[in-house]
């Protein structure tokens, strides 16, 4: 499985070259592992008569009755002095006494020409069209009758235009895969133990993989498949929960006892009854925290659904056994907001809290160095500069970082070091980005997930509403309208600068016309965006956020944080262009106070159907979960914006996180199973699971592990 894929026939180096660039193929496993994405059956023939120009592909007999050279001027060239370089199109007429049609080739014209002599019978297999009011194929695949494929569904593979060009077709890829298989499967050695094969009723490996290249029928294709993304996922549910027990035997955490006196006086001192799910992961926190292991656990919870106080909470019960908290933030507003938050909640407990961001003075951050090493500061909250080196807690017990997927690994593990006496600190990693079921299963396996599913009381809907161009001069009044009430509003844009191959409004014109529509001194409009100084952006959000602007122009800087309770509209221009996981994010910036709130989608001209269908989920559904499975199913777990996380732990070959769920859910509960009764995998029945776990792809750097 190994072996370097340019000594199959047919291969050499130069097309390797070209399918390691392309398709990531090195090695004869690579090739195996590279399954079709569709299948073509090939088992009927239909008459000429009957084939129409709407169907995808079709199959004919039919017999050559005349062929055609034609130049590049499209005069076409007599038989007796034919020069193949003057050629471009042949045009060969076939009948299969029901009706006749054209096959049109404008590459390999000679070898065609000399193999579709007229009288000859052949299978043409091919996408019809209309040329002139006349059927025809361009390229059609052309076979004898006695060597068609008919009567098997033909994989298609995955293909670029540099691979054709490079004589690498779907004819080639199916030829190389046979002698491959041909190859290897008298060799191929069983990935899983009889026992799993038996107790999940799949089919071996060799019937597995020769179904899956070259199906029987469907009823085979269907085991084949079921038995691959089994393994598939179980093999990486496996390798992730091992991880999990590994570390939760070995990694020493401080066992944190008691609730303590602040905990007590924060909880007795809010103004409101905490969520039914707030309290249920505080409960989850509380049993990590007095363990003795180290809690590494993974709070998702949608926008407006109390995560801070969650937050809050648990560093004081970090605080009420001797030790610091730290809690990182992305961004300087974030960060800001959080500390004045937090500060909000500490009054009545007397522990002292500090900011230390990029922009703090050297005054301030000496002060604050000393307080974290004698201990007076019992939380600190910041942004990166939290893992500078100069940066030393007396007793670092906690750590919580809010939306994870901004920082990478190094950086948290700068975090976690600055533990005490060489135990690693509590982990708390916070998202407010809703992550599927099955995503969070896959990129965070070995993590303990809490949920948040449940929304303060008291909270408003936000009504969402998706309007066109037409109707920009009726939502300018309403905001207007807004406004006169007292509200502000947000006004979002994909853009920065102009686009020229991109129609939709950018961020500068934009400004310029809301500027026009609510002029000075009536309004007041702010702008924010990536390419200010981060003074400039502070002072205008500083003017949004205290009421002195009205409007806040910007672009996606706003997405994460921002909260501005006196603000009710959110308008997302271009809002067709944004993911279903941003555009929920945007809306959540409104809808935190006591006021009706409202998120309006301005849509361009030209809407794609997908991008509708987005745009209509978003108006129908204000559950965050929801539209998360939603995006994965429309446009895959790689590409779910919003997340922007490094990679799946491992990469699929054929099972699908957004269409195999069940799947997924029951080779997590088997592996669960299989770990609880063998959790090193060291029993002789077990022997090929611990083999396949030593693969490369399981020891290849875990994104979700963090610490």
């Amino acid at each position: 499985m190994g072996t370097g894929i340019q000594y199959l026939p047919g291969v050499g180096p130069k097309r390797a070259e070209l399918l390691q660039a392309e398709l990531g193929i090195a090695t004869v496993g690579d090739l195996v592992h590279l399954y079709p994405f569709r299948y073509i059956d090939r088992s009927s023939i239909v008459p000429i008569a009957d084939v129409q120009p709407d169907l995808a592909q079709v199959q004919v007999r039919a017999t050559v009755q005349k062929v055609r050279l034609f130049g590049k001027n499209g005069v076409e060239l007599p038989p007796e002095k034919l020069k193949y370089n003057a050629v471009s199109r042949l045009s060969a007429w076939v009948s299969d006494g029901s009706g006749e049609m054209e096959m049109v080739f404008f590459k390999g014209v000679k070898w065609m020409h000399e193999k579709l002599r007229p009288g000859n019978t052949f299978i043409f297999f091919g996408k019809p069209s209309v040329f002139n009011g006349k059927l025809n194929m361009v390229h059609p695949e052309v076979d004898a009758p006695d060597n068609s494929p008919a009567g098997v569904l033909t994989g298609v593979y995955p293909s670029t235009e540099r691979l054709k060009n490079g004589g690498i077709t779907g004819r080639m890829m199916t030829k190389l895969m046979a002698t491959v298989l041909e190859h290897i499967l008298p060799t191929l050695q069983e990935t899983l133990p009889d026992y799993i094969l038996k107790e999940k009723g799949l089919v071996p490996l060799t019937f597995a993989l020769r179904q899956i290249h070259f199906p029987v029928d469907q009823t085979a294709l269907g085991k084949a498949s079921y038995r691959l993304k089994f393994e598939e996922l179980f093999l990486l549910q496996l390798s992730l929960l091992k991880q999990k027990y590994v570390r939760s035997r070995s990694a020493v955490g401080f066992r944190m006892p008691a609730v303590g006196d602040a905990f007590n006086a924060c909880y007795n001192a809010l103004p409101y009854q905490l969520t039914g799910a707030q309290k249920r992961v505080i409960r989850e926190i509380r049993e990590d925290m007095r363990s003795g292991h180290q809690m590494n656990r993974l709070l998702q919870g949608d926008v407006g659904s109390g995560k801070t106080m969650v937050a809050v909470l648990s560093a004081l019960i970090a605080v009420g056994n001797g030790y610091q908290t730290c809690i990182m933030a992305p961004t300087e507003v974030l960060a800001q907001q959080h500390y004045t938050n937090v500060c909000k909640y500490l009054k009545p407990t007397g522990v002292r809290c500090a900011l230390l961001t990029g922009s703090t003075g050297a005054a301030a951050r000496r002060e604050i160095h000393a307080g974290l090493q004698d201990g007076s500061i019992g939380i600190l909250i910041g942004t990166h500069a939290l893992i500078e080196d100069t940066v030393q807690f007396r007793a670092l017990g906690l750590a919580i970082v809010d939306e994870q997927h901004r920082f990478g690994v190094e950086q948290r593990a700068r975090l976690w070091n600055k533990g005490w006496q060489g135990v690693f600190p509590h982990v708390l990693v916070m998202t407010a980005t809703p992550i599927p079921r099955t995503l969070a299963m896959t990129l965070y396996g070995d993590l303990d997930v809490s949920v948040i599913d449940e929304m303060p009381p008291g909270r408003k809907p936000v009504q969402t509403l998706c309007v066109g161009e037409s109707k920009r001069h009726a939502m300018h009044n309403f905001i207007r309208d807004e406004i006169a009430k007292g509200r502000q509003a947000f006004i979002v844009y994909p853009l920065i600068f102009e686009s020229e191959k991109l129609d939709y409004k950018n961020l500068e014109l934009g400004y310029e016309e809301i500027v026009k529509a609510f002029p000075l001194p009536q309004y007041k409009v702010a702008i924010v965006h990536g390419q200010q100084s981060a003074q400039e952006k502070a002072f205008n959000m500083d003017a949004f956020v205290a009421g002195r602007a009205n409007i806040l122009v910007s672009t996606t800087v706003i997405e994460v944080g921002v909260d501005v309770p006196n603000a009710s509209v959110m308008v997302i221009e271009s809002a067709e262009r944004f993911g279903l996981s941003q555009l929920h994010q945007l809306r959540g910036r409104v809808g935190r106070g006591a006021e009706r709130s409202y998120c309006i989608l301005m849509k361009g001209t030209k809407v794609s159907k997908e991008s509708q269908k987005r745009l209509d989920l978003m108006v129908a559904t204000e559950n965050g979960f929801e539209l998360a499975e939603e995006d994965m199913k429309m446009r895959g777990p790689g590409d779910l914006e919003g997340t922007q996380q490094s990679g799946l732990p491992i990469s699929l070959n054929i099972a699908s996180l957004a269409k195999d769920g069940l799947i997924l859910a029951d080779a997590r509960a088997y592996a669960q199973i299989i770990l609880d009764q063998d959790p090193t995998l060291e029993k002789p029945a077990n022997a090929p699971l611990a083999a396949e776990l030593r693969k490369d792809k399981y020891l290849s750097k875990d994104y979700s592990q963090i610490s």
